[in-house]
């Protein structure tokens, strides 16, 4: 029975240690605590509290046999190394760049770890610090910008809130750490390890203004509010809402330039941060010259199209207030604003709302737009303008041409250094007041005047006669210095197209026989009458090739050329929604009746060709001139020698018979040495003719030859009616050359 018993006991014993082996490790160490004997059997206590709490001195006292220093006073160097000081132990370290812990203090490498990767909030705070103090004292203002200014300004609130947070952490670090029992776990201290997820946020945040500093430290204006938008393209809901309140603080003055810009048509650009740059210049050249696109300014949240009307709109309302004296834009604005909902005062728009902005810049712009149109139509007759350039620079008013032509013909042809001006200007008056020029408007009349182009010794007047149109302010927006000397230069191409035309018109007056010249012919002898129906013959061949060339050409210039350009122009402009559309359809205008004109830069070659046909043909109309000069005196002569030798017979009547003395006879003295003077006369007169004709032949097929390869479609009109019937492509030289 004593047996059983003890070994009943023993068994219970055992039953209770293994109960409390399994609820406890065995602990190593110099206690002794929780220890007990019982019959020879060592006891454990099973309070599950009281074992964490050797557990936890265990702990202890091996970390105080490893380290030097106390965590707390760890935390609070960490804490002072967060606001960019130098703590008792953790101090920064130039050549590591950071706060570190000196290497001959005893910390175990997981405390030192810790330690360091706390510290990196730190050294990123020594830098945002380091930016804003640098940016807000010692760099000049004009660096910084007011972007810039907005940017430390939201990094410095940044900075506050971190302070806060700093400060909350500094008190609850001057609790002592407890020991560990179930209550002090929570309680209101600060460890390495509570930091750490204390840090989590504030180091990602300042982590990306550490970065924003390094990418912004050489940029100001659009382009540092740009550079900080592309980092705010980031997946992480809490990257993404900072960056989005950062960018509503930076992007603050970029947005009022933009509304100031689109509203008031006001640069507020003291230190060129604004993409859209302005430079002084005349207000003729306001438009095209006074403001322009800084791309290196756009950030990368407003499109490049945006950007263009955002530039256009300002320019519209600055160019109303400017050259036109108008004010209307302001009510377009004030309703541009209203129609999208917005405000026209100060903070009406940020970050963020791009869609909004967009908005109220393609309302603003159609109303302005639109306004500008207007008075340019009404007011100022943009159209009328133009179609008096068309009618008098282009020559598309036939009879003041004509009549013009007609009265300053025989002044032109006097040397150039002779001519004045001020006889011009009152002939160019006659001009008007004689054709329906004078029904146009005073405005546009008194805009037309006579230019005297630079001459060269030896031009004649007709060489620099021109006439300009002073389209005055605001059309000289559209019709500049440079577009006046292109249309100066198809003037001078109409001019001598239509004085060619004009002096191939006076040859066919002199050239068109009559009663008397039939009469005188009947009386030549025959030698002399033939060599002068060759001669004729020959002159007018010529006179009707250079009028079939001239004709057709001009033709096609008034028709195929200023009609149709004329055509598109007036279409274009009822479609033009703006300024600029308005100033792309008449640079389109002009660039293609320069081009169909053959005043091209790529058609420089047929230019020369055509203009020395036109000399051949004035050449031409002289020796024509002269041909039929000697006709004419012929004629006086020969009437003259009749006269005399029917005196010659009244007196002589009876006294002889001899055949010398027959009226109309050339047997006599006097007539053979006429004869013989005007065949020699007529033979170089065909001769002359033959070489010019020659001439013409040659450099006519060579402007044949080069039509078929230019560039321009619309030549090929030209070409067709000039060589319809294909004489030209089958005449060969020497063919030609048998024609003269």
């Amino acid at each position: 029975m004593e047996k059983g018993y003890d070994d009943i006991n023993l068994s219970d014993d055992f039953k209770n240690f293994s109960r409390v082996s399994d609820n406890s490790r065995v602990l190593r160490g110099k206690s002794e605590v929780g220890k007990g004997f019982s019959g020879g059997v060592l006891m454990v206590l099973k309070d599950p509290e009281n074992l964490r709490d050797m557990a936890y001195k265990e702990f202890v006292n091996l970390s105080k046999e490893e380290n030097e220093v106390s965590e707390d006073v760890l935390v609070r160097d960490v804490l002072y190394a967060c606001q960019g000081i130098d703590g008792k132990y953790v101090k920064f370290d130039e050549k590591a760049d950071g706060y570190v812990l000196p290497d001959w203090m005893k910390v175990p490498r997981a405390t030192r770890s810790v330690v360091r990767k706390l510290c990196e909030l730190g050294f990123l705070f020594r830098k945002v610090k380091g930016y804003i103090s640098e940016s807000m004292n010692q760099f000049p203002a004009q660096d910084v910008g007011t972007v810039g200014q907005a940017f430390c300004a939201a990094l410095q609130d940044e900075l506050s809130e971190y302070y806060k947070l700093l400060a909350v952490l500094e008190g609850q670090a001057m609790n002592p750490i407890p020991l560990g029992s179930e209550g002090s776990c929570s309680g209101n201290y600060m460890s390495l390890r509570r930091l750490s997820v204390w840090f989590a946020e504030p180091i990602v945040k300042m982590r990306l203004m550490a970065v924003l500093v390094d990418n912004c430290k050489s940029l100001k204006g659009g382009a540092m509010a740009g550079a900080i938008h592309m980092h705010a393209q980031h997946g992480d809901p809490l990257v993404n809402d900072f960056m989005k309140r950062l960018l509503r603080r930076v992007c603050s003055p970029l947005f009022e330039m933009v509304r100031r810009w689109v509203l008031e048509g006001e640069l507020e650009d003291i230190f060129a941060e604004f993409f859209v740059l302005s430079q002084p210049v005349k207000d003729e050249s306001l438009w095209r010259e006074g403001y322009r696109l800084h791309a290196a300014m756009l950030p990368a949240f407003i499109s490049q199209s945006l950007a263009k009307q955002i530039l256009r709109t300002g320019k519209s309302i600055n160019f109303l207030r400017v050259c036109c004296d108008d004010r209307g834009w302001a009510d377009a604005a004030t309703e541009a604003a209203t129609a999208v909902g917005t405000t026209t005062t100060r903070g009406s728009l940020g970050y963020g709302e791009t869609d909004a902005l967009e908005s109220l810049v393609t309302e603003a712009a159609k109303r302005i737009d639109k306004h500008l149109l207007e008075l340019m139509h009404t007011r100022y007759k943009f159209k009328e303008h133009c179609l008096a350039i068309k009618r008098y620079l282009l020559l598309g008013q036939g009879d003041f041409v004509q009549y013009l032509m007609d009265i300053v013909g025989p002044e032109l042809s006097e040397p150039a250094n002779t001519i004045s001006s001020f006889k011009l200007a009152t002939l160019l008056e006659s001009a008007i007041t004689s054709s329906n020029a004078q029904y146009d408007g005073c405005d546009i009349r008194a805009r037309l005047r006579v230019k005297m182009m630079p001459h060269n010794t030896g031009d004649r007047g007709w060489d620099v006669f021109s006439l300009e149109y002073d389209a005055g302010v605001p059309l000289n927006t559209v019709f500049t210095e440079s577009v006046m000397t292109r249309y100066i230069r198809v003037f001078n191409f109409l001019w001598k197209l239509r004085r060619v035309e004009h002096a191939l018109t006076g040859t066919w007056k002199t050239m068109k026989p009559n009663c008397i010249t039939s009469h005188f012919f009947s009386k030549l002898p025959q030698a002399v009458k033939s060599q002068l129906i060759l001669t004729s013959r020959k002159c007018q061949v010529l006179w009707d090739e250079m009028n079939h060339f001239v004709s057709n050409l001009q033709y096609y210039i008034m028709f195929e050329v200023l009609e149709v350009s004329w055509s598109n122009l007036v279409k274009e402009m009822e479609l033009s929604k703006d300024l600029d559309d308005l100033l792309a359809a008449h640079e389109k205008y002009l660039f293609s009746i320069l081009e169909k004109s053959l005043l091209g830069e790529r058609s420089q070659d047929l230019n020369k060709t055509l203009f020395v046909l036109f000399d051949l043909i004035l050449h031409f109309r002289s020796l024509a001139d002269r041909l039929y000069e000697g006709i004419n005196e012929l004629q006086s002569r020969t009437t003259a020698e009749t006269s005399i030798n029917s005196r010659d017979k009244v007196k002589s009547r009876g006294k002889t018979n001899d055949k010398s003395s027959e009226p109309g006879s050339w047997l006599g003295e006097g007539r053979k040495a006429l004869t013989q003077r005007a065949g020699e006369f007529l033979r170089n007169m065909g001769n002359d003719i033959d070489a010019i004709g020659k001439d013409y032949a040659t450099i006519f097929e060579g402007f044949i030859s080069q039509l078929p390869v230019q560039q321009h479609i619309d030549l090929k009109f030209l070409m067709f009616r000039l060589n319809f019937t294909e004489f030209y492509s089958q005449l060969q030289p020497i063919t030609r050359g048998k024609l003269f």
